[in-house]
């Protein structure tokens, strides 16, 4: 388990094809705005609420309140934030790209290409 500033991620399978993650984001905390350049991963919540905020097709963020049992892809490029309504638990499924993380905005400081 890898502690973060707004929860917690453990990956659970992390293979030449894919990597597998359970991510805990705490209520009211949020990751950083970022996008992928190449990493294509799809979410599954499991546990509580969060919005998830996506670039849409136009370029415009928008705002999607997903709890369990809903799930969202997010493709390379596209920016997105997670934000944790109450507390929340979801799975990560994605391509094998663990440090493609380009951070835009990081309420804890964190700025720029990262992998913290």
């Amino acid at each position: 388990m890898v502690k973060k500033p707004w929860g917690w991620e453990n990956r659970f399978a992390v293979t030449d094809k894919y990597l597998g993650k359970v991510i805990h984001v705490n209520a009211g905390e949020m990751l950083s705005l970022q996008y992928h350049r190449q990493k294509d991963e799809t979410l599954l919540v499991v546990k509580g609420a969060m919005d998830l905020q996506l670039e849409d097709d136009r370029g415009q963020m928008q705002t999607h309140r997903l709890t369990p049992g809903m799930s969202r892809r997010i493709v390379p490029g596209r920016k997105h934030r997670m934000i944790g309504v109450e507390e929340c638990e979801f799975f990560e499924v994605s391509s094998p790209e663990i440090d493609d993380v380009v951070r835009l905005d990081d309420k804890y400081g964190r700025q720029g290409t990262n992998t913290a």
